[in-house]
């Protein structure tokens, strides 16, 4: 998986950019596991990539919720976004990643329960 930082209005330093990679890093596993399904023959690579966008909304607030992360993912047929705002930018990144792991698992099943109904109704027509 690679993940592609940017900021806006704070400049990424190579701190930020490993706590970012770190953290975002707990979605591979969720993300690996869809691309195996699909493609038996990718199961080493993955084609995924996160395109995350950190910092402050405006230079003159400095109380409140002024650091967002915002991050998007590309999966088949389905792009996966996600945006938290925090006083803190380390508590806005992993609450993104708590979003984006909701996201992903919810997109899983969908996927997962499309493929189970069409079973389903397979099993059915034999039946009859």
């Amino acid at each position: 998986m690679k993940i592609i930082l940017k900021g806006k209005n704070l400049e990424v330093t190579p701190s930020l950019q490993e706590f970012t990679e770190k953290k975002l890093s707990d979605l591979k596993k969720y993300i690996n596991i869809l691309r195996e399904d699909q493609n038996p023959d990718l199961s080493a690579k993955t084609l995924a990539e996160v395109f995350v966008e950190v910092g402050k909304e405006t230079r003159h607030h400095r109380k409140g919720d002024v650091f967002f992360a915002d991050a998007q993912l590309q999966l088949p047929g389905k792009l996966i976004a996600a945006k938290t705002n925090s006083d803190d930018l380390n508590k806005a990144i992993i609450e993104l990643r708590d979003e984006m792991k909701r996201e992903i698992e919810k997109y899983k099943v969908k996927k997962i329960d499309s493929v189970r109904r069409e079973q389903r109704k397979s099993k059915r027509e034999i039946d009859l």
